[in-house]
């Protein structure tokens, strides 16, 4: 990959955040991208709010419906990243578009041609499903590989923007003009430091295997099931500990825009914040080449952190709402007042 390709790319995706006013913020840039779209392109994105392809979720390379990047021009895709900055929050567009700019560096790890299909970063596809309106019940999704982001939005908010994943392949660039470079890292030493803050007497607790999980549990299931409680829970934790758990809980919280992240937050809390839980499986240091696993769960929050493939320089993150993924809870109370 030359130099030259990369700062271009990941210029063209760093655009700055816009200004909408409040009653606008969501629908206006949707509006704006869509009509900058022609026919054709509209007709590949567009789909109906209960078109089953909403849940048609994933994270690996894979066929998909959408309109891609390569069906944009410079402007359409700058309105499009307009567009994903107001649904996330300023630390959580910068990981997303990072994902897509590492499509060109692990086509170089991989010793893949530049112009290789499959690694390709403008392979991300956009979908909307339902017209943006501001009174109306609508989503859409931006997804590729290891990136998959779903929002619905009602009435003003955001509703729900889960599932939501992010990866990273490589975690650590091996090699090459990023030697060293890092996506997805706080995930990676926070979730360190926490564990490693425990007394022997706690890790024993929070650590349910010696080896990692191969892979996320819920995968892209539709309805991510609730799994069985292991670990140590936040009410055994220190204050110390306590904080360093919160710490680590708000990378994945905080991702999103600030609506929306204070919404799951306050969830939480309703939940229980002494009911989440922290379990571990894997090496409890950081060892090259040796997996590592680890999952937060709650009655109605689960996040799940997984770094095992690719000789354990490949990390998966997923975020799931048990009771509200694609906006579910919403969608049951909308149709009841209808109906």
């Amino acid at each position: 990959m030359r130099v030259s390709t990369y700062v271009m790319l990941v210029s063209l995706l760093m655009v700055a955040t816009p200004t909408f006013s409040f009653q606008d913020k969501f629908v206006a840039p949707a509006k704006k991208f869509l009509s900058s779209v022609d026919a054709k392109t509209r007709s590949k994105l567009m789909f109906g709010y209960n078109d089953n392809e909403r849940y048609n979720w994933n994270f690996v390379p894979t066929p998909r419906k959408g309109a891609s990047l390569h069906d944009l021009n410079d402007q359409q895709k700058q309105s499009l990243m307009e567009l994903l900055s107001v649904f996330l929050s300023e630390q959580g567009y910068k990981k997303a578009t990072t994902v897509l700019s590492w499509e060109a560096i692990l086509r170089e790890v991989e010793g893949r041609k530049e112009g290789d299909d499959y690694r390709d970063p403008k392979k991300y596809f956009v979908s909307f499903f339902g017209e943006p309106e501001e009174k109306s019940l609508w989503g859409w999704r931006f997804e590729g590989h290891h990136l998959s982001l779903n929002f619905t939005y009602f009435n003003g908010v955001v509703e729900s923007a889960t599932p939501s994943f992010m990866g990273a392949n490589p975690a650590v660039v091996p090699s090459g003009n990023r030697k060293g470079a890092r996506n997805l890292a706080e995930e990676t030493d926070l979730a360190f430091e926490f564990l490693n803050s425990l007394k022997p007497d706690q890790l024993k607790v929070a650590v349910f295997a010696d080896q990692a999980l191969p892979e996320i549990v819920s995968g892209n299931n539709r309805e991510a099931k609730q799994l069985e409680p292991k670990g140590i829970f936040y009410k055994d934790l220190n204050a110390d500990q306590q904080k360093a758990f919160i710490r680590l809980l708000n990378v994945f919280v905080k991702n999103y825009e600030l609506g929306f992240s204070s919404k799951l937050w306050d969830k939480i809390q309703k939940a229980g914040v002494d009911n989440l839980s922290f379990a571990w499986a894997g090496s409890t240091t950081p060892t090259p080449g040796v997996g590592t696993y680890y999952r937060i769960q709650g009655p109605m929050l689960q996040i799940e952190y997984d770094n095992t493939q690719t000789q354990a320089n490949h990390v998966h993150t997923a975020v799931r709402d048990l009771t509200n993924d694609f906006a579910g809870d919403i969608l049951k109370e909308h149709y009841q007042k209808e109906h």
